[in-house]
């Protein structure tokens, strides 16, 4: 009598750790709504002098000063840029990256990394065991031989089961302490190219020095921490460049219990709008709350559109889980668009003309809710002036999408719609 009691208490035991795990896996955001403290309730403007202060307290990124900030797009525009500035590394050279796979783009870094390393710079890179698993042993061991200080991040292990959902979905490169890089780019061969033409993926990534630097090398120690036991510290002297006129920050953000710095910092950057929101974002699949908020920018007179990936894109269930929340965006005015000629891949958005964000972080609930992310936030008129042209120039290669000619779907198309729907807190 008692083992079969002590048999179905375990069971039950069983069953609800189970239950846990699933909800764990697959929670979702928070924040519902923003409302701002005073009388009126209205949210800070992202042009107004108290919205950086803002971000820094509820999100945690810090905006300061005396940052200069360079946009590169895409392939042509990214890798030899990229390898100018590795090569030119005399110090210290750090690389925290999500995506790679075998390709001239990841022997080239390689290639640079082994020769940095052997000329007596302290090397670094840290790579997502998932994103980057395809790398082979032997290219991974060429690097240590030479130097590289090489570590996975969060391989599968039965002690850390508990997060292997959560990737560092990070792009981050710090030369010398100077210079850093963010954006979508992977080092793969598939974002070669102008990101015009097929099989060239069309990506946003940002160039910067300034204090912005160190905030960018400080998530990196971060991630080293938790990957080797090894905290990097003390003597980073933040630095500030005399013509840098951007006010500029890199924001860093993690899972956590309860809603997290991601979602803050979008919820914000959304209620904050009060005249243009330019969202571009390759995987778009905001849970409720953030349809809502960009119905609400849209009802309040904001010029909403959000570009998205189109028939190229790599990862078509996403699409289709875009697709459900189409109807609801456009009726409210939000116009949509689907690039057309390649995949892709960018994350960025201007507000306003002076609030832009350059980064890696989806519109999804894995980026939100599930993922390490770094964004670089930047907050100045000349750059959001610069996003805005890029903006408009995919627009002129991507597809509007009309209400009345999209709710003409087959059935079938909205059966999809419907499954892709239900794994959108995997995405």
């Amino acid at each position: 009598m008692l083992g079969n009691i002590a048999q179905w208490g375990l069971m039950a035991l069983v069953l609800v750790a189970a239950a846990i795990g699933v909800l764990f896996v697959t929670r979702g955001t928070a924040v519902r709504r923003v409302r701002g403290v005073g009388v009126d309730g209205v949210p800070v403007g992202v042009s107004e002098p108290d919205f950086a202060a803002t971000v820094a307290l509820l999100a945690g990124g810090v905006i300061l000063p005396g940052n200069k900030v360079e946009l590169t797009l895409n392939g042509d525009g990214t890798y030899e840029r990229l390898w100018t500035d590795l090569r030119s590394a005399a110090e210290s050279i750090t690389v925290q990256m999500y995506y790679a796979e075998p390709g001239r783009v990841a022997d080239q870094l390689s290639k640079i990394l082994i020769e940095r390393a052997l000329s007596g710079i302290a090397v670094f890179l840290l790579y997502d065991a998932f994103g980057a698993g395809g790398l082979k042993r032997s290219y991974l061991a060429a690097m240590r031989d030479a130097g590289v200080r090489v570590v996975a991040f969060r391989p599968l292990r039965f002690r850390n089961l508990w997060v292997v959902q959560n990737r560092s979905h990070i792009r981050g490169v710090v030369i010398d302490r100077r210079v850093g890089w963010t954006g979508g780019f992977g080092m793969d061969d598939k974002w070669l190219g102008d990101g015009h033409t097929d099989l060239a993926w069309r990506d946003t990534n940002i160039r910067f020095e300034g204090p912005a630097v160190s905030q960018l090398l400080a998530a990196f120690a971060a991630g080293w921490a938790e990957a080797t036991g090894e905290l990097f510290s003390g003597r980073i002297a933040v630095t500030y460049e005399e013509d840098g006129v951007e006010a500029a920050g890199l924001l860093a953000t993690a899972p956590t219990l309860g809603s997290t710095a991601a979602e803050r910092f979008l919820a914000l950057s959304i209620a904050g709008a009060q005249q243009k929101l330019f969202i571009t974002n390759a995987y778009f699949a905001p849970d409720r709350s953030f349809v809502a908020l960009l119905v609400a920018a849209a009802d309040r007179g904001v010029d909403v559109r959000v570009l998205v990936g189109g028939p190229r894109t790599d990862v078509r269930v996403a699409r289709r889980a875009a697709h459900s929340r189409y109807d609801r965006l456009l009726v409210a005015g939000v116009r949509v668009y689907e690039y057309q000629p390649s995949t892709l891949h960018a994350k960025t958005f201007v507000v306003d003309g002076c609030w832009t964000a350059v980064g890696t972080m989806n519109f999804d609930n894995r980026s939100l809710a599930l993922n390490d992310e770094c964004t670089l936030m930047v907050l100045d008129k000349t750059f959001g002036s610069q996003m805005e042209d890029v903006f408009l120039a995919d627009l002129a290669r991507s597809a509007q999408i009309n209400l009345e000619e999209f709710r003409k779907r087959p059935q079938l198309a909205r059966v999809a719609e419907w499954g892709a729907n239900l794994i959108t807190s995997l995405l």
